[in-house]
């Protein structure tokens, strides 16, 4: 500081010696004209001369990360508020401690500095989520809700240091009267509040991440998650609406996350084909010589036929009778060939469960359910390996004596009543 008054005194003799006579006013007024002189000269360096000079750096390095710097204005207003510091130590450097301007200059000087310093930080935030898109690890982090929150409070600890700067009061007195008005905060900020810790529960327990398939019926939501803020989480459904979610209901509510379907790399194939009970018989040599033709077959029906013999034999049964004793199928030998086709398929995944089961007969017939995974998660791909697996079963089922369970139809009814109404022959 005693530098510095050196220089204004060196400043105010050099003025009189060239003739000039200053009043209180004019001096005032000299001071007042060096400190915006000062500002002008650090702006026009630094927005001219340095933030052009990286700005053009990085263009011409064409980095992602270096665009992203500039994209969010973090530098400019980091800029800004240096500007706000420089000002602030130029007035506390030339003006003495009663001059009347000197107060105002500090006040608002405070408040740009406070603002704009609020405002960098608010930047330096977007650009780390900007950041965030590099990195395989921080895509998965519901960062721009975890942001929000940062902005919230910091922007509360900003508005009640500038209402402290502008009453001139301690900004500890205002702190501790939001004591009394905690009730009152919690109900304002209810949803940020819990949106806030919803996100870190999300986080922390990788429950969510931007990309998700969401599907939670409770609100209507079934597609991809393309946005997760404090407060909502946004579902954009396959039909293409948009469906917003509060954040905390995804921590009070269930749903459910596709995202370990699309990791395993596998879909699941989970449907059934309803067989006519009436069809359902032993096969008879014929059949067991028409069948033994299929590749898919030939193995399983020679090993079946050696294993039921040798049981029959065993335990000495009556072949005269169907009823005695162990026989083929044509819904059990349908079964078989049915699994050897779901592994030799190359659009069935080989190291997740396939298997072709029987369930409870019903009032629609004997239902045979297929399960197995597709090895594409694509919905397209997926819905195409379905349909071309029934497609070959509705198919190949004749060939195995067996018919498809189905009501009868308008043209079934007019076949009947056309056959009822046939003449019959003298």
């Amino acid at each position: 500081m005693q530098k510095q008054s050196i220089i204004k005194e060196h400043l105010f003799n050099w003025l009189e010696s060239i003739g000039l006579q200053l009043t209180p006013m004019m001096t005032t007024g000299i001071i007042l004209l060096v400190i915006a002189l000062t500002a002008l000269v650090v702006h026009i360096i630094l927005h001219l001369g340095v933030l052009r000079a990286l700005k053009r750096l990085a263009q011409h390095a064409q980095l992602q990360w270096q665009e992203a710097l500039f994209k969010s204005g973090l530098f400019k207003r980091a800029a800004l508020t240096l500007q706000g510091v420089i000002l602030y130590t130029q007035a506390r450097i030339w003006l003495d401690s009663d001059s009347a301007a000197l107060p105002i200059i500090e006040t608002v000087t405070e408040l740009w500095i406070l603002l704009f310093a609020l405002l960098t930080l608010f930047s330096l935030l977007d650009t780390l989520q900007d950041f965030s898109r590099f990195s395989e690890k921080a895509r998965n982090l519901p960062l721009r809700g975890i942001f929000q929150g940062i902005k919230l409070v910091t922007a509360v600890i900003a508005l009640i240091l500038a209402i402290a700067l502008l009453i001139g009061k301690s900004p500890l007195l205002l702190f501790s009267g939001l004591g009394a008005m905690t009730a009152v905060l919690l109900l304002v900020f209810k949803d940020p509040i819990l949106g806030f810790v919803a996100g870190i529960q999300l986080s922390a327990n990788n429950m969510l991440a931007v990309n998700d398939w969401l599907e939670m019926p409770k609100y209507g939501a079934d597609g991809d998650v393309i946005d997760i803020s404090l407060t909502t989480v946004k579902v954009r459904n396959w039909d293409k609406t948009i469906t917003t979610i509060p954040t905390y209901a995804l921590i009070s509510d269930s749903f459910k996350n596709w995202r370990g379907m699309q990791e395993t790399g596998g879909r699941r194939i989970k449907r059934a084909v309803f067989i006519d009970a009436t069809s359902v018989h032993f096969l008879s040599e014929e059949d067991i010589a028409r069948l033994r033709k299929l590749q898919l077959l030939s193995a399983h029906i020679e090993t079946k036929l050696k294993e039921i013999a040798e049981d029959n034999r065993a335990r000495s049964i009556d072949p005269s009778s169907p009823a005695n004793g162990r026989r083929l199928t044509n819904l059990g030998v349908f079964r078989a060939y049915l699994t050897a086709y779901l592994k030799t398929s190359n659009k069935i995944h080989k190291e997740l469960t396939q298997m072709v089961r029987q369930l409870d007969p019903g009032e629609n017939g004997i239902p045979l359910e297929v399960y197995a995974f597709a090895n594409d998660t694509d919905w397209v791909a997926y819905e195409g390996i379905q349909s071309d697996i029934f497609d070959h079963i509705f198919a190949v089922l004749p060939e195995f004596g067996l018919r498809v369970y189905q009501n009868p139809t308008g043209h079934d009814m007019r076949q009947l009543v056309a056959g009822l109404n046939m003449p019959q022959a003298s």
